[in-house]
């Protein structure tokens, strides 16, 4: 009978850890998505994938992020809907999109930055708050474009300062992560800053016999690198979750 009670009290304790367990959702696009592992390997790391990495016990990273989605599209598909039924008290979720709001050439991803990209991260807030859990903002990181004197050309307009001015209206925290990775890549300069994006030489993967220079998405350092400055980003913005980030 002793040894019955005793594994009912330590049940209850575990599902009340379980429970009790504070997840960070990710809601975002291809540079914070996981990628999937397959034989010939496969260099692309979002920095969702990598962040679980920077955490203590007592919290998790639930990533949602998926290749190629915008505000729009992933709203429109359904896929925050399914965030939404897992959200519970005392959650963050941090959402970050901007890479393919922008590609005004497809309806199914477009959104204007003044009008249809402010009004989704305002949806993305009212609801997270809805289920009594946290948003975060984050902008886009930089993509690697550099010009004819070397210095990095910003190619995402005003979808940047629009977050920024959303966290504001909303009393939101904004991880500024393009003002942080601009800083990054032109730190590294026009050609080191390949080590932190995808400039696969041919024959390095089997997956990849031809090579790829992709200055869009990142490599497993540049996921690191950019974990880091999310990191740093949380400190500042989000002190709450500090106690749960390694040193």
């Amino acid at each position: 009978m002793k040894i019955f009670t005793l594994f009912l009290a330590m049940l209850s304790l575990s599902f009340k850890i379980q429970k009790d367990e504070v997840t960070i959702f990710l809601v975002a696009d291809s540079t914070v998505s996981d990628k999937p592992f397959n034989e010939g390997g496969n260099p692309e790391k979002g920095w969702g994938q990598i962040f679980p990495l920077y955490l203590k016990e007592g919290i998790k990273v639930d990533n949602h992020a998926v290749n190629g989605r915008s505000t729009k599209s992933f709203m429109d598909e359904g896929r925050w809907d399914k965030v939404l039924q897992l959200i519970k008290p005392g959650d963050y979720v941090i959402i970050e999109f901007g890479h393919n709001d922008q590609k005004s050439e497809d309806p199914k991803r477009y959104a204007d930055p003044e009008l249809a990209y402010r009004a989704n991260l305002k949806k993305y807030i009212a609801d997270t708050r809805a289920k009594g859990a946290f948003p975060i903002l984050a902008t886009p990181i930089v993509r690697r474009k550099f010009d004819t004197n070397g210095q990095l050309v910003d190619t995402h307009g005003k979808y940047p300062e629009v977050v920024k001015a959303v966290g504001e209206e909303e009393n939101v925290p904004v991880l500024d992560l393009h003002e942080k990775s601009r800083k990054l890549v032109s730190t590294y300069g026009e050609e080191r800053s390949k080590q932190l994006f995808l400039h696969i030489a041919p024959g390095d993967y089997a997956s990849l016999p031809e090579g790829r220079n992709d200055d869009t998405h990142l490599s497993p350092w540049g996921a690191f690198r950019i974990c880091d400055l999310v990191a740093e980003e949380l400190e500042i913005k989000v002190p709450e979750l500090a106690k749960y980030l390694k040193k």
